[in-house]
């Protein structure tokens, strides 16, 4: 799809969008035909084909009550994505009640701001942040403010920096987001509980981000074990990453059983389809094996982090599966020589910066051979 559709009716007669949405483009990476597509994060292990059989058997199933509305509270799924985090995190199941589902993260994340955002509330982020921050806030009329993370190349984010940027902005909503993308800096807990505690003065909410949690390195932490100790915390997840789950479109979060139910107010009616209820339990019913490969991309980013830096590149310490890099070279011309050789990355993050995504082994080294004629050194 194009960034705009072309209209043959006269711009003077046309409907007047509101302040904010006039010139803007419509978020999206480019989906372009190239051989080794590593520019937004997937995993590139899709399902078994007897896993994709599951799956058609479950929509299938699902599909004979079609003329039926869906189940709108999704409790099996949620249960389901309760008992995986439980092992996944090494904490305790949190209850259908406390866990949230959605069309993706971004679903999540914009629920949340229609529900703690809004005209005269702030939400506050920390830059470089994922992109769509700023859209959440502009569709729900939240202000966005943001505060720099540390420098690069390691772009740190301290309970400091953090405690600091809460004092000087006065936010009602924090964005943390762990492993950040578009660096892959993974967040100490003290930096969390920093900011949790700092919001609780004026029961602000803090929500971090760990769409990309599976990726993060043995002994790396998630925010899931401090929901106990603090209520005005959420913990947004996605099945798009590490699951392989993209196509699939399942988000979810988890918070205090409150948090939630001020979430289920602003959804849409039936927000999330029977199908994709089904798909979702289906994949994590088979988690073992979609998860298969995340000890695979976990290798294959350091490896090919090393090689960077071997390079002479600058690169962001990753726990996600994706790695952050500077070139020396324009990173357009870089950008563009890559894609003539049918290798597609993203221009992201600070000037002169490029994303690659982890792929296959085969899609690593079909990588650092373009980067090797785009970028010699």
């Amino acid at each position: 799809m194009p960034e705009t559709s072309a209209s043959t009716t006269a711009p003077a007669a046309l409907p007047v969008p509101r302040d904010g949405i006039v010139g803007a483009a419509p978020y999206g990476a480019p989906q372009l035909e190239v051989e080794h597509a590593l520019n937004v994060n997937e995993n590139p292990y899709g399902p078994s084909p007897e896993l994709a059989a599951a799956i058609g058997r479950a929509a299938a199933e699902a599909a004979v009550g079609l003329n039926r509305y869906p189940d709108r509270e999704a409790l099996a799924l949620r249960a389901d994505l309760g008992a995986y985090l439980a092992a996944e995190s090494d904490v305790r199941a949190p209850a259908p009640e406390a866990v949230w589902a959605a069309n993706g993260s971004n679903e999540v994340m914009h629920q949340l701001l229609l529900s703690y955002g809004g005209p005269g509330r702030t939400a506050l982020g920390f830059t470089p942040h994922y992109s769509m921050y700023p859209e959440y806030a502009r569709d729900t009329y939240t202000d966005w403010v943001t505060a720099e993370r540390g420098p690069a190349p390691d772009f740190a984010l301290t309970a400091q920096d953090v405690t600091a940027a809460i004092a000087a902005h006065r936010p009602n909503i924090v964005v943390l987001t762990s492993p950040n993308n578009p660096t892959g800096t993974a967040l100490t807990l003290d930096v969390v509980e920093a900011a949790a505690d700092a919001l609780a003065a004026t029961r602000g909410l803090l929500v971090v981000d760990e769409a990309y949690s599976e990726f993060r390195r043995d002994g790396v932490p998630s925010a899931l074990t401090l929901l106990d100790a603090h209520p005005n915390l959420v913990v947004t997840r996605t099945m798009s990453k590490a699951f392989a789950l993209a196509g699939a479109r399942l988000g979810y979060l988890v918070a205090d059983p409150a948090v939630v139910d001020s979430v289920r107010v602003v959804r849409l009616p039936y927000h999330l389809s029977a199908v994709t209820q089904a798909v979702a339990r289906t994949a994590l019913a088979h988690r073992e094996e979609l998860l298969g490969k995340v000890a695979l991309l976990r290798t294959e980013r350091d490896v090919l982090a090393a090689h960077l830096i071997g390079r002479g590149h600058a690169v962001a310490p990753s726990d996600a599966n994706f790695i952050l890099f500077r070139t020396f070279a324009h990173r357009d011309a870089v950008f563009e020589a890559l894609l003539a050789r049918s290798v597609l990355v993203r221009a992201v993050g600070p000037d002169g910066w490029l994303r690659v995504s982890v792929g296959t082994p085969e899609n690593n080294a079909a990588f650092r051979t373009a980067l090797e004629e785009a970028d010699p050194r």
